[in-house]
């Protein structure tokens, strides 16, 4: 890591510089002989070996999730003992299966699919909320003529998969008056949804204010119609790191270090949106991101996302929203009815609160 690499230059120098100077004075009786000290011994220790640590996202990497990159560019994870990787992906269903399947031991995705597998038996649990209230949204164009919920009525509606809208769908459907068999769903890949709608090849999609609907705004000059879920009837808890849960117990030091490595970067992004899109950038290289992503890390914050639902902090959704959200999910059939929410969830791997950062955030 560039942490290591600098570090390894400095005790080289300084090194260099002793040696320099040792041979500069063997010629001179009156110049006194260099001694090793305890300090100067310290001074050259190797750099402190650090832990390898792979972390999937839910999506491919893009504004909305700059606060991980400024946890690696920004050396927080570092600080904290961990080399830590982090993993593009496609969709949060796919996320919750893939640490389910063993593909992986710690992810980022919507507690909508998590919580799904873990009420199928899967031995997964969540460690820390983000984004305290889901960012998704339907999406669609001004000459497609729908200005309402219930316009979607009959309409193609693109929707990506697997994935967190696709989940919920249903339960926006009821909360607004419609069914599953009132719209017709188009399955697209993630990064295909935002060009299918542009092009026409569908009435809306199924999208999230900080990452899809940032990208349709830069590439369409009209009035948008959008109706995000949590404003109407499907206020859930959302994005949230999670881990098979047998594996967190037997690393709980290295799975704490990262929370908290992480809320470190979340809580840097949110107090330098500009630095985090450039520590997302020197992560995934030239070209990655694109130039929406202050935009969309900017959308996270202005949508009040990581303070929610009544959150104290960052990081920490309140009981009472999991509660909700328990319910909310329950009641079209995607989890159980009668379930102890803190089947979900543990707060065992959070810093302290007093280490938190509390809402709001601005």
């Amino acid at each position: 890591m560039k942490l290591q690499r600098t570090r390894v230059t400095a005790v080289s120098i300084v090194a260099l510089a002793f040696a320099l100077a040792a041979c500069s004075g063997s010629g001179d009786p009156t110049t006194p002989t260099t001694q090793n000290t305890p300090a100067d011994e310290a001074t050259s220790e190797p750099p402190k070996e650090l832990t390898p640590f792979s972390f999937q996202l839910q999506q491919p990497p893009n504004g909305s999730n700059a606060g991980f990159a400024s946890g690696v560019e920004q050396g927080f994870y570092a600080d904290h003992g961990l080399d830590v990787e982090i993993l593009g992906g496609t969709g949060s269903s796919m996320t919750a299966q893939m640490i389910a399947a063993g593909q992986g031991n710690v992810g980022y995705a919507d507690s909508a699919a998590t919580t799904q597998m873990i009420a199928q038996g899967a031995q997964l649990v969540v460690l820390a909320t983000i984004l305290q209230s889901n960012p998704n949204e339907v999406i669609a164009l001004e000459e497609s003529g729908i200005s309402s919920i219930a316009d979607l009525k009959g309409r193609r509606v693109g929707t990506p998969v697997p994935s967190s809208q696709a989940t919920m769908l249903p339960l926006f459907l009821e909360a607004n008056g419609l069914s599953a068999t009132d719209v017709e769903l188009v399955n697209l890949a993630p990064t295909s949804l935002v060009q299918s709608l542009l092009q026409n090849q569908v009435d809306a999609i199924l999208g999230s204010i900080d990452t899809y609907q940032v990208q349709v705004e830069a590439q369409y000059d009209g009035e948008i119609f959008t109706a995000m879920f949590a404003d109407n009837g499907v206020a859930t808890v959302s994005t949230s790191i999670f881990a098979n849960k047998d594996w967190a117990a037997e690393n709980a030091d290295a799975v704490k270090a990262f929370i908290a490595g992480s809320l470190e970067g979340w809580e840097f992004a949110s107090q330098n949106p500009e630095a985090s899109i450039e520590d997302l950038t020197s992560l995934w290289g030239t070209g990655e991101p694109s130039i929406t992503s202050l935009e969309e890390l900017q959308a996270t914050f202005d949508g009040n996302l990581l303070c929610a639902g009544g959150a104290k902090y960052v990081g920490k959704a309140e009981p009472e929203q999991w509660v909700t959200t328990q319910d909310l999910l329950s009641s079209v059939g995607l989890l159980p009815t009668g379930v102890d929410p803190t089947t979900y969830y543990t707060y065992d791997y959070l810093p302290a609160e007093s280490e938190l950062q509390a809402c709001p955030i601005n």
